[in-house]
């Protein structure tokens, strides 16, 4: 299964990196630079935010218009410079001076008060909506196939819930405000400018056009490499998460130096990828800083000689010149105001590529209730209990060739109720791919299964993982305390459930920890040995006493001694439960009423262990090895 797993993972990850430096160079054929090609239209990407924003709009709305009144605020100070220099300054009165000044620091108060306002009304929602993106993401990720996960690395996952969430919460909270209230302060301030003096308000109005073909064209190109950049960093957090749950081999086979050689090379490849999109933005943003600037200058000569030929006013002069240069933040924001929002249209792109991805198990249309639950006996007139059932089941990943023969094909197998069958088979026959059916980790191909008679696609999600518990040979733990990784088995567990589970599974080493089972055991469980993680493991899956039980070569990383002290505690379990248990060894198969031989995906032979040793040449090549080791 490992085999399999990586076989999947690779190509999404190198899909992923061609993507990136595809985009780095432009290449619109390649399916990231199709997603930049979606990203080019910001306004599309970005109202899809809508429904986020919607419980936060009142706030929100009300900052912008805030920021507006605060943005025109500034465009009065030009015309109180005009009155003070054509009045009071003119008329040589101080007290009108004065009042001008007193008048500019109220509007300059105002202003200031206005923009902390806005701030302050928008800091708590947007800090609201990220939280409510970041908790959707996470929810539909526990939600999304197997297959899903298999595909995509963690790296990109956690960029999208990290850094593409950041980057959406500052644009909420800065660009997109004010590009609107920009647009509204430059249509006003030329409004005011054309009232003054309308042939120099088209001098300042010529550059307009060369602006909008110049940022169209940034536009198109920086969103191009955004989404590289936004990709690579992904690559880059698989790596560093990769390298820090891998340092035991990492060290163990002293590749410190190779791997820091090809992380490095990646952080070049990053590092060229953002001189790239800095470069592009330090174009434009030159750009448009040069043109008002020479308008600006334009204006300032064409308007020094009508004042000289008394065709305007000092006054007017001053005042057009202030509100110019008012409008120059407006104006030269633009290239900084684009880059953010091509930023922030990437990472909704990104967000979105994952919660349109459709969820593992659709819920059913309709919900038997009549099924058992935690081993207790049907009630009269209930559905009977006939075990676990697998009817011409077939199975084959999404991403196989159309002509690749399926993983399991045909597979018919009865488990009967309080039954306890181990399912043996070679290294790839599918023995993994086949437990990971009946929880539906993935979902088959074709045929059926049922637990009691009930199909499992009709069984509501919560339900089905209440009826039946896993315990994988490869053990998960999470960064939790030994007692909250076990209790996760199960909705409602007491105390007394989790020392029965521990102690069928041998794992009363957790009473000898420094908190007992408080005791944190670290990411992935990495501060205890593999041995302990499998009982662990073993513990979480028999806690809730489950209907079924689903066991992958539980025992595979414990020595002789506790494998049998572990064995004998379990067959108590086993006696109570319907149980599959895939099996390489002689004593684990001993555990098993009857045994399934898997072979090429097939089932191909049914029985106890003794009638299998002498009736399947196959089933004893398998057992031959442990059992000369036995012999000895």
């Amino acid at each position: 299964m490992a085999a399999t797993d990586e076989r999947l993972r690779g190509p999404e990850r190198e899909t992923h990196r061609s993507d990136a430096e595809g985009e780095a160079e432009g290449e619109a054929g390649s399916p990231s630079a199709r997603n930049a090609g979606r990203g080019r239209s910001a306004v599309r990407s970005l109202s899809r935010l809508w429904p986020y924003l919607r419980p936060v709009r009142a706030r929100f709305f009300t900052a912008a218009g805030v920021a507006v009144v605060a943005s025109c605020l500034g465009l009065v100070i030009p015309l109180v410079l005009k009155w003070m220099v054509d009045g009071p300054v003119a008329d040589r009165d101080p007290g009108g001076v004065w009042l001008g000044g007193a008048l500019l620091l109220v509007l300059g108060i105002a202003e200031a008060g206005l923009f902390g306002l806005r701030r302050w009304l928008v800091g708590r929602p947007l800090a609201a909506v990220e939280a409510s993106m970041r908790t959707d993401l996470y929810r539909h990720l526990q939600r999304l196939p197997v297959s899903f996960h298999d595909r995509w690395s963690s790296g990109q996952l956690l960029s999208r819930a990290t850094t593409d969430l950041m980057l959406l919460r500052m644009f909420l909270a800065f660009p997109l405000t004010f590009l609107v209230v920009n647009g509204v302060t430059v249509l006003a301030g030329f409004a005011i400018l054309f009232a003054q003096q309308w042939t120099l308000g088209l001098v300042l109005l010529l550059p307009a056009v060369p602006l909008v073909i110049l940022c169209s064209v940034f536009e198109t190109r920086y969103a191009v490499v955004a989404r590289a950049v936004q990709d690579q960093t992904g690559d880059l957090t698989t790596v560093v998460e990769e390298g820090v749950l891998g340092v035991r081999i990492v060290k163990g086979f002293g590749r410190h130096r190779s791997q820091a050689r090809a992380f490095r090379a990646l952080t070049e490849r990053v590092r060229s990828t953002e001189l790239r999109k800095a470069g592009l933005l330090a174009t434009i943003w030159a750009v448009i800083m040069t043109l008002p600037e020479l308008a600006i200058g334009t204006a300032l000569v064409l308007g020094t000689v009508q004042v000289a030929n008394d065709g305007l006013s000092a006054g007017t002069l001053v005042a057009f010149l202030s509100t110019a240069l008012t409008l120059r933040w407006p104006v030269e924001s633009l290239g900084f105001m684009l880059a953010m929002s091509q930023d922030a249209a990437t990472a909704t792109d990104r967000f979105f590529e994952v919660m349109d991805e459709p969820a593992a198990e659709p819920q059913p249309a309709t919900q038997d209730a009549s099924a058992p639950r935690n081993g207790s006996a049907p009630s009269s007139g209930g559905a009977p209990r006939d075990g676990l059932r697998f009817a011409g089941v077939e199975f084959r990943y999404a991403d196989a060739p159309p002509d690749a023969a399926p993983v399991l094909a045909g597979v018919d197998l009865h488990i009967r109720s309080g039954e306890t069958m181990a399912l043996v088979g070679a290294t790839g026959s599918g023995k993994t791919t086949l437990t990971a059916l009946v929880p539906r980790l993935h979902e088959l191909t074709h045929g059926r299964i049922t637990l009691d008679g009930r199909d499992i696609t009709a069984l509501p999600r919560d339900e089905l993982r209440e009826l039946v518990a896993v315990a994988f040979e490869e053990p998960t733990l999470f960064s939790a305390t030994a007692g909250e990784n076990v209790m996760m088995g199960a909705a409602e567990v007491t105390e007394a459930d989790l020392l029965r589970a521990l102690d069928v599974a041998q794992a009363d080493f957790v009473h000898a920890l420094p908190k007992g089972t408080d005791t944190q055991v670290g990411e992935q469980g990495l501060s205890l040995s593999g041995g302990q993680r499998q009982r662990l493991a073993l513990a979480r899956a028999v806690v809730g006493q489950p209907r079924f039980l689903i066991l992958d070569d539980p025992l595979s990383a414990l020595d002789v001694h506790t494998e049998a002290l572990v064995e004998a505690a379990l067959r108590q379990v086993l006696a109570t439960t319907t149980a599959l248990v895939v099996a390489h060894r002689p004593s684990t198969v001993l555990l098993a009423d009857r045994v399934a031989l898997l072979s090429e995906g097939r089932i191909t032979a049914v029985g106890t262990h003794h009638q299998l040793l002498r009736d399947s040449a196959e089933y004893r090549s398998l057992m031959s090895g442990d059992e000369r080791e036995e012999a000895r």
